[in-house]
């Protein structure tokens, strides 16, 4: 079945890193198709009794990790960062060998105010800018130019943070606030489910907040500010990438070795659903596990990322 849909298993961790203690935690691809992934030893983490997989793992406090970036021609690059302060959710990789850690949320009960939730560093640690890119961040994604982009959850669009209540957003490095939507929308998003890149577009998939919970893949072009959506022909999809007129999307099993395999086509301005087919994978999949770029989808299973090309 692998072979049927086009599924290329790319990289899991060393024997030899698993075997000291390092586990895979956050990752992402960047826009020239390299995985990166930060993996920090088990004696600095703790785990939590209620989050299944990987995304249940969190420092301790400040701690030390290596940046494993995987080249598209096969190379391997590793790099120790140390003394990181704060445990992110997401990863992201941007121009000049810098690299983005951002945190799901940045309003502070204690202080009442939203704080700095991104950080942007050199790939040895160095930290040069700390800003809010909104509250609440299931999905994000950098582009070729380093644009930072974020699909927000209910939290965050309900929550009084005035970007994150448009429910999808573009910053750059230094915190500016660079697109919203400005009504552009069909509907009220509700929550973000995953997010892509097609050359220099940038795709946000998310679910509206009314009653019919539609869910919708919206494109992006940066350079224009063109603004186009479709009805997504999967409900509340992981993973989502695109190719011109075709798609691949995903849709877990939560916690289970099994996923659907969606491929769409876009006809007569409606994405139609061309093939559907259950996937056994090798490791289990949780949140977070799907990022689309330039036509492939990549997949997290276990400590084992996959590739689903278009």
């Amino acid at each position: 079945m692998s072979a049927a849909i086009g599924v290329q298993k790319v990289w899991r961790p060393s024997i030899a890193d698993l075997w000291d203690g390092l586990r895979p935690l956050w990752w992402t691809v960047g826009p020239s198709g390299e995985l990166a992934v930060l993996l920090v030893h088990r004696r600095q983490l703790r785990s939590s009794r209620y989050v299944k997989g990987w995304v249940g793992w969190s420092p301790k406090g400040p701690f030390d990790g290596v940046l494993v970036i995987r080249r598209t021609g096969g190379s391997v690059e590793r790099r120790m960062i140390r003394d990181l302060q704060a445990r992110p959710s997401h990863i992201a990789l941007l121009p000049d060998s810098r690299l983005l850690m951002a945190k799901g949320r940045t309003f502070r009960e204690e202080s009442g105010s939203w704080e700095p939730n991104a950080v942007v560093c050199t790939l040895e640690g160095q930290q040069e800018a700390a800003f809010c890119v909104g509250d609440d961040v299931p999905a994000l994604v950098t582009d070729r130019s380093g644009s930072i982009w974020v699909a927000y959850g209910d939290e965050g669009i309900y929550g009084g943070h005035p970007e994150s209540a448009g429910g999808v957003a573009g910053w750059n490095t230094v915190g500016r606030a660079i697109w919203t939507p400005e009504g552009r929308l069909p509907d009220a998003p509700l929550e973000g489910c995953t997010a892509a890149t097609e050359d220099d577009r940038v795709w946000l998939v998310w679910c509206s907040g009314s009653s019919r919970g539609s869910t919708f893949l919206t494109r992006i072009t940066p350079s224009t500010g063109e603004v186009t959506s479709w009805p997504s022909p999967v409900r509340d999809p992981d993973g989502f990438a695109v190719r011109g007129r075709r798609a691949v999307l995903t849709k877990r099993v939560h916690n289970r070795r099994t996923t659907e395999v969606v491929r769409a086509e876009l006809v007569d301005d409606t994405w139609n659903v061309t093939e559907r087919r259950k996937m056994r994978l090798p490791g289990r999949v949780v949140m977070r596990c799907g990022q689309g770029r330039d036509g492939f989808l990549w997949l997290r299973a276990g400590d084992t990322w996959l590739r689903i090309e278009v």
